[in-house]
């Protein structure tokens, strides 16, 4: 009997030393990240039959449990994704913001610098200084441009170092999850032995991993768990891990994107599946924010050469020349993929036809063998290349004309950036005072002898002017008609010259002659001018050529109105409309990230509070429990000492 009760005894001392251990366990590690809560689970021994009843052998330790949820620590798994990716986007989108929002040696000011020194040479059309400020304005100008680009360049270079960081460290964690999936692995599956602090540190990897890309989490055999990513990519699989690799865009050997690794091979991952973490928040910023800003700038910067350039070689310069470009317009970006088919013997070239069009989108043409197609790639609107020719095809999508010839394999595709490099590109054509074509190249006037009130508009010309012989100069002289005044006709047009005569909106065709009436305008040969008033049978109007633009700055005050010209957006924003809306739609996109930022914050907190409620340590429960287990040691004591002294006592009877 005293046997059995020393057995009884020292049962409890074990399980009580047991219990003890463990809550000094949990104490030391309560400031430990990832650690959960550990507790002994006590059984009631097996019992012994005997003949009045059965008697209890004491007690056993069932299992060392662990408290953990695994349905809380996906929430908090997934909230911590969420909220690394709003934090990283919130990072970057708001040095954008701050770049562009300055009003003191942003775009902004440069743009109206331009502008007023434009309006300066207007009204001082001989003034070799406010010819010079214009050229000192227009560098300052082309230098902000530049200078945008350049910060925004920068900010994609780290985003490239950011994408390798996170993707070694990404392969790092699934070599350790791999690793300790195979330590677990190797314990067994025993009910109540499971190694927890190993389990803990896996699950602590795993959260970390979270913060770099969003993981889902699977249960394996064995104890493992299996981690995927984006659109199912396995990234660890029981024992083994798989690797992703920083590799160079197919289109832009200078910009990094992710690859999945299956041996030698490398295959690029779609970068919108790769979603949360910091990785899936800096591939969403550089996508949704810096591209568009760094295209919607450059569009500014490719519609403000573009038109003014249009206007400039308008007018003449100081010599009576022919305006030259004003400023110089980037090109459109076209490149290949690296890993086009060596077969192919495609070309695809592209040019700005009309800004008033343009998109902040890039361009993917791709083949599927036989057929070309064009998708913007901000909306995925796919536009199919049909007739297509392979001698050369021509085709006009938002203000771009796409030009495709040959043949091209399966997959073949390149990336065209239409504003792209308009900004870093952007930069005075002319050096000289001398070169500024503020002049129009024609000079209408009206004799004094003339009897009526009829009057000619100072006149401008249109391209066609530079490229049409011309026959000046042209006398138009007034025909009354038979019904009096002010019907008649315009006569003295160039022989065989159409004369399109525009009035109230309406336009008409003549040969010759055309009908007189106030307030139409009359093109013929590139020339345009506007009569008024009554004229009186006989009067005449001179149209000449201007031979010197030193003094006249008609061209130069019609460059001037674009300031306030709806360009840009489809024709619905000036210059510095459309870049207000630039300023304003990243303003509004870093508040949104910034808000939803804090909203993510905030969930996280309360679903790591939920989950700690579970697996965390209670200080204050544990040095409670310190005090119970040790009274439960005592009193096993106490009893196998009992057990002790009643064997002694069986031993002296015996004596």
């Amino acid at each position: 009997m005293s046997g059995n009760l020393l057995s009884i005894g020292k049962s409890g001392l074990f399980a009580a030393q047991a219990a003890l251990t463990t809550t000094g366990h949990n104490i030391t590690n309560a400031n430990v990240e990832g650690y959960s809560r550990q507790g002994v689970v006590q059984a009631t021994s097996t019992t012994m039959e005997r003949g009045y009843g059965f008697v209890g052998t004491g007690t056993k330790i069932a299992e060392i449990k662990r408290y953990s949820d695994e349905f809380l620590n996906s929430q908090v798994r997934s909230a911590t994704a969420s909220t690394s990716s709003l934090d990283a986007y919130y990072a970057q989108v708001s040095q954008i913001d701050n770049l562009l929002a300055d009003t003191t040696s942003g775009l902004s000011p440069a743009l109206q610098g331009f502008f007023s020194a434009v309006q300066d040479v207007t009204g001082n059309g001989a003034s070799t200084p406010s010819r010079q400020a214009l050229l000192s304005a227009s560098e300052t100008l082309a230098g902000s441009f530049q200078q945008i680009d350049a910060r925004l360049e920068e900010i994609g270079a780290g985003i490239n170092t950011q994408i390798e960081t996170s993707v070694n460290l990404i392969n790092t964690y699934a070599t350790q999850i791999a690793e300790i999936n195979a330590k677990i692995g190797s314990y067994g599956s025993i009910e109540g032995r499971q190694p927890n602090d190993l389990l803990d540190q896996r699950d602590q990897i795993v959260m970390e991993l979270n913060k770099h890309v969003k993981a889902n989490v699977t249960a394996g055999g064995n104890n493992a768990l299996n981690v995927s990513i984006g659109n199912g990519q396995p990234l660890v699989v029981g024992r083994q891990a798989f690797a992703l690799a920083a590799m160079k865009s197919p289109t832009d050997l200078t910009r990094l994107t992710v690859g999945y690794q299956t041996g030698d091979k490398v295959t690029q991952l779609p970068e919108s599946a790769l979603v949360g973490g910091e990785l899936g928040g800096i591939l969403e910023f550089r996508a949704g924010s810096l591209d568009r800003v760094q295209n919607a700038i450059g569009r500014l910067a490719i519609g403000m050469a573009f038109t003014v350039n249009a206007q400039h070689k308008l007018g003449i310069d100081g010599a009576g020349q022919q305006g030259k470009d004003f400023f110089v317009q980037a090109p459109v970006s076209v490149k290949a993929a690296a890993d086009n088919a060596v077969t192919s013997t495609a070309e695809v070239g592209a040019v700005i036809l009309d800004p008033t069009l343009l998109t902040d989108s890039d361009y993917k043409v791709e083949s599927d063998g036989s057929n070309f197609f064009v998708t913007r790639l901000s909306d995925k609107t796919r536009t199919k290349i049909e007739p297509y020719d392979p001698a050369g095809t021509t085709r006009a999508i938002d203000g771009v004309a796409f030009t495709i010839s040959g043949t091209a394999a399966s997959g073949d595709h390149y990336l065209v950036r239409p504003t792209a490099d308009g900004a870093a590109n952007f930069q005075l054509a002319i050096s000289d005072v001398g070169d500024i074509a503020a002049g129009t190249p024609i000079a209408t006037a009206a004799p004094i002898s003339n009897k009526g009130t009829g009057q000619i508009g100072a006149g401008s010309v249109s391209a066609d002017y530079f490229t049409t012989a011309q026959n000046l100069p042209v006398t138009l002289a007034f025909a009354a008609g038979s019904g009096g005044q002010p019907s008649g006709q315009l006569t003295g047009f160039p022989a065989g010259a159409k004369v399109s005569m525009t009035f109230n909106g309406s336009t008409t065709t003549h040969t010759g002659s055309a009908p007189f009436m106030s307030g139409a305008s009359y093109s013929f040969s590139g020339v345009n001018v506007t009569m008024s008033g009554v004229p009186k049978e006989g009067d005449t109007f001179s149209i000449n050529a201007n031979v010197s633009g030193t003094a006249d700055t008609r061209n130069i005050q019609a460059l001037g109105a674009l300031q306030t010209k709806n360009i840009l957006n489809g024709a619905s924003a000036t210059f510095q409309s459309a870049f207000a809306q630039t300023v304003s739609a990243v303003g509004n996109k870093t508040r949104e990230v910034q808000v939803n930022a804090s909203a993510g914050d905030a969930l996280l907190k309360q679903v790591q509070g939920a989950a700690n409620d579970v697996s965390g340590v209670n200080l204050d429960e544990e040095a409670t429990n310190l005090l119970k287990y040790q009274q439960a040691y005592q009193a096993a004591g106490k009893l196998m000492k009992t057990a002790s002294d009643m064997f002694d006592v069986l031993l002296s009877l015996g004596a």
